[in-house]
């Protein structure tokens, strides 16, 4: 599949190849907003606001040449013009939520100015959930993530489904107003009890529901530094 990058490793291999296709800074997160349905321009660059507007316009450019993604015009009223993952495209999904299951081990505060898009959020849990603690499992729950942006997760016998929004009849509602504070009751950093007593996580139903959640969906432990190297 011919593109249009101009940065190339001189090497026959195939990591070298898809580093070439997908290696440009924000390509992969172009791709992971894509992973979940079709969007328009402008929600794309709503879900990557740092990205200048001729930066995203290339990456859209270098990823169709490729074959990764394709543009398409919705038949529905001013839907105008979305873009989608290809077939090939659409191979990405695993290796996104395992690459985004590695990164995560290395996530520790968010620095000044990070932000926690609804995608990501969403992704997050694709990303960390456990299918094999799952099996036999019926469980449903929402997140709250400050009052800004609401997730649920719906777990049924080794399958999870998460989607925007709230969900009535919840077993379990885990309000965090700071991501980070989810991520260390998935990591293992902080116990259930101990995130809900020391006010890190409030919840609306029982702390077992939320042992589950943390059992459900794991961050593994990170590798320990170096000696001497300090992680910020």
């Amino acid at each position: 599949m011919p593109t249009t990058h101009t940065r190339a490793y001189g090497q026959f291999c195939g990591l070298a190849r898809a580093l070439e296709i997908v290696g440009e800074r924000w390509s992969l997160l172009v791709v992971r907003d894509l992973v979940l349905g079709p969007k328009r321009y402008d929600e794309l660059q709503a879900g990557l606001p740092k990205i200048p507007s001729s930066i995203l316009s290339a990456r859209l450019n270098e990823l169709e040449a490729a074959g990764v993604i394709r543009r398409r015009v919705r038949g529905e009223l001013n839907a105008g013009v979305v873009y989608e993952l290809t077939q090939y495209g659409s191979e990405l999904d695993q290796v996104l939520l395992d690459l985004g299951l590695w990164g995560a081990r290395s996530l520790h505060q968010p620095k000044p100015g990070d932000i926690l898009t609804l995608d990501s959020a969403i992704l997050s849990l694709y990303t960390t959930f456990r299918p094999d603690v799952a099996e036999g499992v019926q469980v449903t729950y929402e997140i709250r993530y400050g009052d800004q942006m609401i997730v649920h997760a719906l777990i049924e016998d080794g399958v999870a489904k998460v989607g925007e929004g709230r969900l009535p009849g919840a077993d379990l509602i885990i309000k965090a107003d700071h991501a980070a504070a989810l991520l260390d009751l998935m990591s293992g950093t902080v116990a259930a009890d101990e995130a809900v007593r020391g006010g890190r996580l409030a919840i609306e139903g029982e702390v077992a529901d939320l042992q589950l959640f943390a059992q459900l969906f794991h961050v593994p432990a990170a590798p320990e530094p170096p000696e001497g190297i300090v992680v910020r």
